[in-house]
């Protein structure tokens, strides 16, 4: 495949390999060490099963799941609870999200710019407004190509720095092999397993997903197409984020160091393993920033637009305001004194809800006649089963932390 023909897939990896995820990675590997390095090999193959149906939707019905959702909806009070239930989760969960990516990125460029002291302190108040209006920008421009274009090369800038820091904290090999052939679950890792899954398997994403590939292919040879680009850019996304995780696990976890956030993982590296990990592992925190704070506003409006019957055009008016709403609620969101790790798990929330009937739904459409030869073979549906179990327990285990959290 060419350049060209890649994008839908890559959009997704640079949509999930956010702060949320650098954040959740980096504590699992200062805590458990290489333990739960399994987890994200796990939650990578569920999500590269799923965005492989929701793409393959796409393609065959040439429309986005949100699109798909309506038709099919035909109870008027049942598409009235379903699609408040998505709004609000879409509305709620990626303004919260788009908070924690522009808090993010600031946090990154701070660090990348700590040998400028005054431009780093204005980068801490100004940083969420300057990567909101860079999102806009990459946005505003309203061709796919270019935002693609943009995204594969914010997601190649992220594997280079991300895996550069992890190989230069000179990593145990064994450890890391032994952690994803033997499953463990260390003593309170539970939670952060949920974490783990929830930060890679997006539901947005999956809108995202469905409606750029119906946008770009068609026919069974697209689907070949879309499955080649899926195929190989979520499993990228989860060798980066693996890398994340290793990196905290190589550089903290035998030292006993404990981190709160993935700032602290950049600086604390310096002393270690030398300036040029710190500034690798900030440059790849900002990368995930502006990756993620551009896709979090193009996946609500492709979903909402899609779900409201609104024409899904990167230039039409609706699509227009609904990311940009988006964006403005995450730069309101990352501007306040709020910690960028309660931000970034506070999402897990709507994510917890909106996951399960979402992959209901997904594995529904694609056991429909209009889906033709393509619909889900038995081992498809094996998988999708497995997957419709797990995201039941993730919401299930989600919601229950939230509510003894807040009973506590």
């Amino acid at each position: 495949m060419k350049l060209s023909q890649f994008g839908p897939g890559a959009l997704v990896a640079a949509a999930f390999i956010g702060p949320g995820t650098v954040v959740t990675a980096s504590l699992a590997g200062a805590e458990f060490g290489y333990a739960l390095l399994w987890a994200l090999m796990l939650s990578t193959v569920i999500c590269a099963v799923l965005q492989e149906m929701a793409s393959r939707i796409g393609v065959i019905t040439g429309k986005g799941l949100g699109e798909n959702i309506r038709s099919q909806m035909t109870s008027p009070w049942l598409r009235i609870l379903f699609f408040t239930l998505i709004i609000a989760a879409i509305v709620v969960g990626n303004s919260v999200y788009q908070g924690g990516n522009l808090s993010g990125a600031t946090l990154g460029a701070q660090e990348v710019l700590g040998q400028v002291p005054l431009l780093s302190d204005w980068f801490a108040q100004g940083g969420p407004l300057v990567f909101g209006v860079l999102a806009a920008a990459i946005l505003w421009q309203g061709k796919a190509k270019f935002i693609e274009y943009a995204l594969i090369t914010l997601v190649l800038l992220m594997s280079l720095a991300f895996i550069g820091t992890f190989l230069l904290t000179d990593p145990n090999w064994l450890g890391v092999a032994d952690s994803l052939l033997r499953w463990r679950w260390p003593s309170d890792s539970i939670i952060t397993v949920i974490a783990l899954v929830g930060t890679t398997v997006v539901p947005y994403n999956l809108f995202l997903h469905s409606a750029s590939v119906a946008n770009k292919w068609s026919g069974d040879d697209g689907v070949k197409q879309a499955r080649i680009d899926t195929f190989i850019s979520i499993p990228l996304g989860g060798l980066i984020s693996m890398a994340i995780l290793a990196t905290a696990a190589s550089a903290f976890f035998a030292q006993g160091i404990v981190i709160e956030s993935a700032g602290d993982l950049a600086v604390a590296l310096a002393p270690l393993f030398g300036d040029s990990a710190k500034y690798l592992m900030a440059l790849g925190l900002c990368a995930a920033g502006i990756s993620s704070a551009t896709t979090a506003p193009l996946a609500s409006a492709y979903a909402l637009c899609g779900i409201m019957g609104w024409k899904q055009s990167l230039t039409g008016f609706a699509f227009r305001a609904i990311w940009a709403t988006i964006l403005v609620l995450g730069v309101v969101i990352s501007s306040l004194d709020l910690s960028p790790i309660k931000v970034i798990w506070f999402a897990q929330v709507a994510n917890g809800i909106l996951l399960p009937v979402i992959v209901g739904f997904i594995w529904w459409l694609c056991n429909q006649s209009t889906m033709g030869r393509m619909k889900n073979s038995v081992v498809g549906n094996a998988f999708a089963a497995i997957i419709m179990l797990t995201s039941i327990l993730l919401s299930w285990k989600s919601l229950h932390h939230v509510w003894l959290s807040i009973t506590s």
